[in-house]
């Protein structure tokens, strides 16, 4: 059997030979003494047999120590386990059995080992109980927690064999934190049965039994409007929410004259809804998409605000008026569909040909509109929300897609000049003092600061706060002169107010001249009313 000894020689200790012949300070001087000794003791044939039974008993995962500790290989005299050169009478024990402060030295269990190798010691790890952290059905809530809910549900169920739909707004407000306008669509997701009525123990098997109570205010909003066998939300999970909406906000009572601008406010609000928070642009609202944008602030914002228009997200009926009134100025045979001479009149002739040849061709966006060479109300929306705040990403992304000509995510030098070809060509007629392109290139590179100046790419116009102005001056040439001849006390306006974006001054604006012109109108045609307040006017 060949054996090598590994390790440092000087860290063997000579206590463990016990040598009486030699003193052990003689061995600790003299290291390679004890080397040679351990080697001449490793070669013996007796030590490779003992070596190798210990090995087996380790495999088989028995032991060869009875219950006192003594070895039953031992039985082999110990005075054959050490060269002759040794009188036997001062041969030492193989192994030392008292702790003589040696790190080798291991203490024996006083009573028998219920394991069969010590080596079982090591092969059996400790089992730590890892507390569930995954909940199918969402976590469960504390009893704390789920105490103080059944408090408040007895105090709004007292006396009462279950609640009627009219009456379930306390409990959705008070209990599920949820904006009132969402009880009727609560109500009809626990009232399974259409029984017309929601009772106690039935609240709380689906407020607390199905852990509503410890999810996050937006997942709420996305369990309650999704279709049960879906996971997204579309455009008509909104209806119900906004339908309550109109019926109860104080600042929508007098449409309730009006059912079909009622319809027409409802879907404005979800076209906005989807155009900036479906990043995705699939008509799926996710609910990490959900999450991600400001819709559950904005919905507690209306459901606190008796003023809907100072509600600028989403619900403002002042934008709504204006989107829908400009749609209807261009859609002259109002059949709810506008083409391309339609649109080339947007802005009083703002756009260039050559873009709105990119907007129907349907590259930023796929028309909802079943009619080809059309685009309905909601792809209209999707433009001039666009189109009036160039600034937001989606906005980005829309005109973006628009000047990629090739579609390879790269702004070319020649890609802008072919957009940008248009509007000099204009600026010649209407005789504005041309800007070459060449100008122009060096200006938007000053302006993105791109990372490449061979291309500019969506990263960089992300970046930058006046990118939208970058096709403004491709496309836009109305813009693109404001932008040029800019009015100290317009700008400085728009610092004091650093919370509203493009699109709510673009509204604010338009509908004080839409106002304005309807206000005209009425007098123009003689509105008695008007005339009647006039002369009755103290003086």
């Amino acid at each position: 059997m060949e054996m090598e000894l590994v390790g440092d020689v000087a860290s063997l200790d000579a206590d463990l030979l016990q040598l009486p012949e030699l003193s052990p300070l003689a061995l600790k001087s003299n290291p390679f003494l004890a080397e040679e000794l351990f080697s001449i003791w490793l070669s013996l044939p007796e030590t490779g047999r003992l070596v190798k039974n210990l090995l087996n008993d380790a495999k088989m995962g028995t032991s060869s120590m009875n219950a006192t500790g003594n070895s039953t290989s031992m039985s082999i005299s110990t005075t054959t386990l050490l060269p002759s050169m040794f009188p036997s009478a001062s041969t030492p024990p193989l192994s030392p059995r008292s702790s003589s402060g040696s790190p080798r030295v291991v203490k024996q269990r006083s009573g028998p080992s219920s394991l069969g190798s010590p080596l079982k010691i090591v092969s059996e790890p400790v089992r730590e109980v890892i507390p569930q952290f995954y909940f199918k059905h969402g976590r469960p809530p504390p009893n704390e927690l789920k105490e103080q809910c059944l408090i408040a549900i007895d105090q709004h169920f007292f006396g009462r064999f279950g609640l009627q739909i009219h009456e379930f707004k306390a409990v959705t407000k008070d209990i599920c934190k949820l904006p009132s306008f969402f009880s009727t669509t609560l109500f009809r997701r626990i009232d399974v049965n259409s029984s017309r009525i929601v009772t106690r123990d039935q609240f709380v098997n689906y407020w607390i039994g199905g852990n509503m109570l410890t999810m996050d205010l937006a997942t709420r909003v996305y369990t309650i409007l999704k279709q049960p066998d879906c996971r997204y939300l579309t455009q008509d999970d909104f209806k119900p929410i906004l339908l309550e909406l109109l019926a109860s906000h104080p600042g929508l009572e007098f449409l309730q004259s009006t059912p079909e601008f009622q319809e027409r406010y409802a879907e404005t609000v979800i076209y906005r809804i989807f155009y900036y928070i479906n990043r995705s642009g699939t008509g799926r609202l996710t609910l990490r998409e959900l999450k991600r944008g400001n819709l559950i602030a904005a919905m507690q914002h209306v459901d606190e605000e008796e003023d809907i228009n100072k509600v600028l997200r989403y619900f403002s009926y002042e934008h709504f008026y204006v989107i829908y009134c400009k749609f209807w100025e261009l859609d002259t045979d109002h059949d709810f569909l506008i083409d391309k001479e339609n649109l080339i009149r947007y802005g009083n002739h703002a756009l260039t040909y050559r873009i709105v040849d990119r907007v129907f061709s349907q590259v930023p966006r796929k028309f909802r509109s079943k009619v080809e060479g059309k685009m309905g109300y909601e792809d209209f929306v999707y433009f001039i929300l666009s189109e009036e705040d160039k600034s937001s990403e989606p906005a980005l992304e829309y005109w973006f897609k628009c000047i990629d000509l090739d579609g390879n995510g790269m702004l070319t030098p020649n890609e802008m000049q072919f957009f940008y070809e248009e509007q000099l060509h204009r600026m010649e007629c209407l005789a504005q003092e041309p800007v070459l392109f060449e100008d122009i290139l060096c200006q938007i590179v000053d302006m993105i600061g791109p990372q490449n100046k061979g291309y500019v790419t969506l990263r960089d116009m992300k970046g930058c706060k006046l990118s939208g102005n970058v096709f403004n001056i491709l496309f836009n040439l109305n813009k693109f002169i404001a932008f040029e001849s800019r009015d100290p006390f317009l700008i400085r306006q728009e610092r004091e107010n650093p919370t509203l974006t493009e699109w709510d001054c673009f509204a604010h604006r338009e509908y004080i001249r839409l106002s304005m012109e309807e206000d005209v109108e009425d007098a123009s045609n003689g509105s008695g009313d008007i005339w009647d307040e006039s002369f009755e006017a103290p003086f």
